[in-house]
């Protein structure tokens, strides 16, 4: 009987331990900042694709693409 009360205590909790607070407004300047981007530096991911679709020859969803030399 003692693992049905584990059971039902780690299934009450679960939710409580993954719950969402709100953001209060002076910390949503530390959220915005670049770091916390799912991509940090933008420039350098469109310069990486661009090479390497020039350099393959094909096109994957970005207007670059070329001969393989890379002079497009």
């Amino acid at each position: 009987m003692n693992i049905f009360w584990q059971i039902l205590f780690l299934t009450l909790a679960a939710p409580l331990l993954a719950s969402c607070t709100p953001v209060a407004a002076w910390e949503r300047g530390t959220l915005a900042s670049p770091e916390m981007a799912l991509d940090p530096s933008p420039l350098d991911t469109a310069l990486g694709n661009h090479i390497y679709f020039s350099k393959e020859a094909a096109s994957g969803g970005n207007s670059a693409s070329g001969g393989g030399c890379g002079c497009n």
